[in-house]
């Protein structure tokens, strides 16, 4: 009897000793799960990035890339970032056709130098083939919008083995996302051997 009277006496003080009260729990428990969520989130954008990484160069650096084709390879470089850039033509910031996530937003735009080092015929769209990412882990595909920054590429670009060609790719993207990376792969961005250049 006296140690049931004790082991009951022992329950009921628990509470008041050690046990905390629901709120508190409820409480850490919010906490922890806000906790989770944050690490989750990090450890998809630390994941994402390197999936898409393939060559890796600083801005103003050469990347040498090989398409999914027998010979095709090029040697791509980053030239310079021009962000903000303004259209040339006025419509073009506000064209319904490109949405911006959340309605408002900048254009961005990336000059490239592309070099035709293999032996196939390089024919493809450098504004489908580019990609801009920012830091929270969001990815934009380009356009072929042109800006004051420079003529932005044609649609098409047709290089025989050997040749160059200069353009700029711009970007939408929303107002104050700041810039992580820009990728560009062959094939219409979709060759396995991706270029990645960080901006940040």
């Amino acid at each position: 009897m006296i140690r049931r009277t004790a082991g009951s006496a022992m329950r009921r003080g628990e509470r008041a000793a050690g046990a905390l009260p629901r709120a508190r729990v409820r409480a850490r428990v919010r906490v922890r799960a806000r906790v989770r969520v944050r690490a989750a989130r990090l450890a998809v954008a630390i994941l994402l990035v390197p999936a898409l990484l393939g060559a890796a160069g600083a801005s103003g650096e050469t990347v040498p890339l090989s398409g999914d084709g027998p010979g095709e390879r090029l040697d791509v470089t980053l030239s310079r970032v021009a962000d903000p850039a303004t259209p040339t033509s006025p419509a073009d910031a506000t064209d319904p056709t490109r949405p911006v996530p959340g309605g408002t937003g900048r254009l961005v735009s990336v000059e490239f130098r592309l070099e035709n080092t293999g032996t196939a015929v390089y024919e493809d769209s450098p504004a489908a083939a580019a990609h801009l990412l920012d830091t929270y882990g969001h990815r934009y595909t380009g356009t072929g919008i042109s800006t004051e920054a420079g003529p932005a590429f044609p649609d098409t670009v047709t290089l025989g083995p050997g040749g160059t060609a200069h353009g700029f790719v711009t970007f939408r993207l929303p107002e104050g996302a700041p810039l992580a990376a820009v990728q560009f792969a062959l094939n219409g961005g979709l060759a396995d051997d991706v270029g990645h250049w960080s901006l940040s």
